[in-house]
């Protein structure tokens, strides 16, 4: 059964350029230039993947890609951006994008990363890795909402971050290098730096820790990683 893409470009020539190299690999192609209709799009279809510009008419990919992940829909996301500061890079994958390319990009990688993320996600297309409930100290984490409490502090998860904390969970008191976090979370494929998991643990000290800047729970192991005590 061939795998669904949906293409969310607003330049028809990348646009139309990207659908013919999709199909010529075999894969069902929708696509659309305005973010506002792409919604419902997804929504509708529920696509395997979705390679999704930032700057778009109607509605940015980014709050495309936010509205995506709130409705719980953990399809894989694929991001293109002329924008090649890694801050632009860091909100994407903070909002629960799966993978980031800059323009100009090879098409050859591109393709290379739509496969790497369709093989990750597994045979239905659709992340199926993350843990039902993570549990620590005050923390509780309901993995299927992608939602947790800290005491009676409330806070939502991205995707991304409970499968870093799920791995981290399992490894409790055991440190993870920052290698090891990375190829299981983003993929032996990703081609980023350690900078944005980093950033990512900044985000998950701010939602679990009583005081982000002296973490009981989510520890640095100097050089090496992160440790989960639990």
């Amino acid at each position: 059964m061939k795998k669904h893409i949906i293409v969310v470009e607003d330049d028809a020539h990348i646009r139309l350029g990207l659908c013919d190299a999709l199909r010529a690999e075999g894969y069902e192609v929708s696509d659309c230039r305005d973010g506002s209709e792409a919604g419902p799009l997804i929504k509708n279809t529920r696509p395997d993947l979705v390679i999704l510009d930032v700057m778009l008419p109607g509605k940015s990919g980014f709050d495309l890609c936010r509205e995506i992940r709130a409705g719980k829909d953990r399809v894989p996301i694929l991001m293109l951006s002329a924008k090649g500061q890694e801050i632009d890079k860091v909100v994407g994958l903070e909002l629960g994008a799966d993978d980031y390319v800059t323009k100009p990009f090879s098409l050859r990688e591109l393709l290379a990363r739509v496969q790497a993320l369709l093989r990750r996600a597994g045979p239905t297309g659709k992340a199926n890795d993350l843990p039902a409930e993570i549990a620590f100290g005050k923390v509780r984490i309901d993995g299927k909402a992608l939602r947790g409490k800290r005491g009676k502090e409330q806070f939502e998860l991205t995707p991304r971050e409970l499968k870093v904390l799920a791995v981290l969970f399992r490894e409790r008191g055991n440190a993870v290098s920052r290698d090891a976090l990375l190829n299981e979370v983003w993929g032996i494929d990703y081609y980023g730096t350690t900078r944005t998991l980093d950033q990512l643990i900044a985000k998950l000290r701010q939602k679990i820790e009583d005081v982000p800047g002296e973490p009981r729970h989510l520890l640095t192991v100097h050089t090496l990683g992160y440790r989960l005590e639990a």
